[in-house]
């Protein structure tokens, strides 16, 4: 694993940096324990994203980003990463990031006019409606049941679906529904570009969760009872939806995957400014030897997910789709970053829990991370389905007879 940035890359994250120590962390103060910020304030520091040049950096130039190779953006989303208001004011920010590498993948251009360049310039919002309240549709989404079936030249969309980030706030949401019934859903299945205002598209609730409160954050269940949209609105080739879904899911993981790495870092720092003026039973608390392993263990462990990161999003630059070294990637810097942030707010003491510092919303934040975008499990099937693909059966080949 090569742990080694390009000079582009250490630019972005430079002055991406500067952006977050000058004009995003003194926002963050004000607003600690008072959120959410308002749209207002978020604008603002976009606009000053750009003058930093680090708006929107993974998109083409051509819709409004900055047209930068996916490997040499991921340090700057761990910049983004070290605040809650990073993600957005860079707009670096899931779900509309995924959205918006999907609409350039595999949009046409008439959807690239409507929506993506909209959704770079934070104009509209959008979310990624999959995931379904029964017959498992979360973690096993080969279960989906709703279905987009051809009327003419309209597609009528009728299913169940929750967990669909941004979903109440979303202006356009990107449906995964059933369009072939006698094949299997892997080979039946595409996304449709579906306007929230169509008629039909009902938000059952936006779901109570845990979470920071710095950014108004939801998870919506929607109803989709024969919603009508134009044929032409359907995102990719048709049936392909779970082949796009995975083009769009293995960077995104990646990508939250630095996102958090960033929170996760910048908690350890806090921690460790701490640490090192606070006293206790006749030392600074950098001085216990038990803290400093801690701080000792989460810097290698950080490290490491961060090379993992790396490794794969090489890969996937090669145009390889780097499966399981993505699952590798997100199971393990999952449990990383929770379990730094949770040392960080042990550290810190009652300052810890106390909204003065990021560390309670970090901690109310991290803890979803295990569960969005494949949780622990899913991950840690898909890699032990790998490991015993080819091991043998029947017979002892690497193991000595006694």
């Amino acid at each position: 694993m090569e742990y080694e940035d390009s000079e582009t890359a250490t630019a972005l994250a430079e002055r991406a940096e500067e952006f977050m120590e000058t004009e995003v962390l003194p926002v963050e103060r004000e607003y600690l324990g008072d959120g959410p910020v308002p749209e207002s304030v978020i604008a603002d520091l976009r606009a000053k994203a750009h003058e930093y040049d680090v708006y929107c950096p993974q998109i083409d130039e051509e819709y409004g980003g900055m047209g930068h190779d996916f490997r040499d953006v991921l340090p700057l989303f761990e910049q983004a990463g070290r605040s809650i208001l990073g993600q957005p004011a860079m707009r670096v920010d899931a779900p509309d990031e995924g959205n918006m590498h999907t609409f350039e993948m595999f949009g046409t251009e008439a959807q690239k006019e409507e929506y993506l360049k909209p959704l770079v310039a934070g104009e509209i919002r959008s979310g990624f409606s999959m995931t379904e309240p029964k017959a498992g549709a979360g973690s096993d989404p080969k279960m989906m049941q709703t279905t987009a079936e051809k009327d003419g030249d309209e597609w009528v969309i009728n299913g169940h679906k929750w967990w669909t980030t941004q979903g109440d706030e979303a202006d356009v949401l990107l449906v995964m529904a059933r369009t072939d019934m006698d094949a299997h859903p892997y080979a039946g299945t595409s996304i449709i570009v579906v306007p929230a205002d169509a008629d039909g598209v009902e938000i059952v609730e936006a779901t109570p969760h845990l979470g920071q409160d710095l950014i108004a954050e939801s998870h919506a269940e929607i109803r989709y009872d024969n919603v009508r949209v134009p044929e032409e609105n359907l995102l990719g080739p048709e049936n392909e939806g779970f082949q796009i879904a995975q083009k769009r899911l293995g960077p995104a993981r990646l990508t939250h995957c630095m996102r958090y790495s960033g929170m996760a870092q910048r908690s350890l720092d806090i921690a460790k400014e701490y640490m090192q003026n606070r006293d206790a039973f006749g030392d600074r608390l950098a001085d216990k030897q038990g803290l400093r392993f801690r701080v000792a263990e989460q810097e290698t462990q950080l490290h490491a997910a961060k090379t993992m990161v790396r490794h794969a999003a090489q890969k996937i630059a090669r145009g390889e789709e780097a499966r399981i070294e993505v699952a590798m990637s997100k199971y393990y810097t999952a449990n990383v970053v929770q379990e730094t942030v949770d040392f960080a707010l042990q550290a810190c003491g009652g300052s810890g829990i106390s909204k003065h510092l990021p560390l309670a919303d970090f901690y109310e934040s991290v803890r979803a991370f295990r569960i969005v975008d494949g949780a622990d499990e899913v991950h840690k099937r898909s890699i032990a389905r790998e490991a015993f693909e080819n091991v043998p059966e029947g017979e002892l080949v690497n193991i000595p007879e006694f």
